[in-house]
């Protein structure tokens, strides 16, 4: 079998083995727990299958080293013990009836995501198929430094978040409530959601790869980005929903602060207001 086979097999097999995992255990973060696994896997497949081509040893060696670092940040978070379910999910359940949240359960959860994660990966591919073609060169390294530098920036986000968190959970013990009840400084004082956009963006950059191995713009291969970004478009709408219902003073955070790309804050529409200018 070509690689390409062999990912759309072990696709299908932790696709199948996610949603019945789910459904014996009523846990919806099976498809979380493998995210940081199986990209890993596809990719080595395609370097393995061109006999260690350099492009390939080198993106696969990049998106081990994102799967290293997502694994230890969810392992933290508790992400792979009993229990371990992302709170999105209950809060959908709520909302949906039973039969509904089964079929997005089968639909989206186990069988899109999986799909998603599959297609973000096949860049690699695409440089299979390219073959000998444009040799590994000065824009594979820049590619890589550019790939290194969001690992970097995706994991002082995540640190970030874990030392507020901490510190949030200090705080209930001690029996006072935190104030603010959610990350506004360091890197979440220029976005939202800085984490979301170093993960995407390490995404695009790996689709650069299919790029420089063919010297053209466009292959079928950039599907997996595009859609990586469509669903945290909506993990994102969804997820701020939630923070807004907890947290009044969202909104003026939000007014301020970009939504996912770092930039300059604006001026605070309460400062505004006050001012009068």
């Amino acid at each position: 079998m070509g690689p390409l086979v062999v990912c759309l097999v072990i696709c299908a097999s932790i696709t199948l083995a996610t949603w019945v995992a789910s459904i014996a255990t009523q846990e919806y973060s099976w498809v979380d727990r493998i995210l940081s696994i199986a990209p890993i896997v596809y990719v080595w497949v395609f370097a393995v299958a061109s006999e260690y081509d350099g492009r390939l040893v080198l993106m696969a060696v990049l998106v081990t080293a994102w799967g290293i670092r997502l694994t230890f940040n969810f392992a933290r978070k508790g992400g792979y013990r009993p229990g371990g379910e992302d709170y999105r999910w209950a809060v959908l359940r709520g909302r949906m009836s039973r039969a509904g949240f089964a079929a997005f359960n089968l639909l989206f959860i186990s069988i899109y995501q999986n799909a998603v994660i599959l297609l973000f990966c096949l860049p690699a591919a695409t440089v299979f198929d390219a073959g000998d073609g444009v040799p590994l060169g000065a824009a594979d390294v820049v590619l890589a430094g550019v790939f290194l530098g969001l690992l970097a920036g995706e994991t002082a986000a995540d640190q970030q978040q874990w030392v507020f968190h901490r510190w949030k959970t200090a705080e209930r013990a001690a029996g006072r409530t935190p104030q603010p009840g959610f990350l506004q400084s360091g890197l979440f004082r220029f976005s939202r959601h800085p984490n979301f956009f170093f993960e995407q963006a390490q995404w695009w950059v790996f689709y650069g790869f299919a790029v420089a191995a063919t010297g053209a713009w466009l292959h079928w291969s950039v599907a997996g980005a595009v859609l990586l970004t469509t669903l945290f478009i909506g993990s994102t709408i969804f997820t701020e929903s939630i923070t807004r219902g907890k947290y009044p003073e969202y909104d003026d955070y939000r007014a301020r602060t970009s939504p996912i790309v770092p930039w300059f804050p604006r001026r605070s529409p309460a400062l505004v207001d006050e001012r009068g200018v």
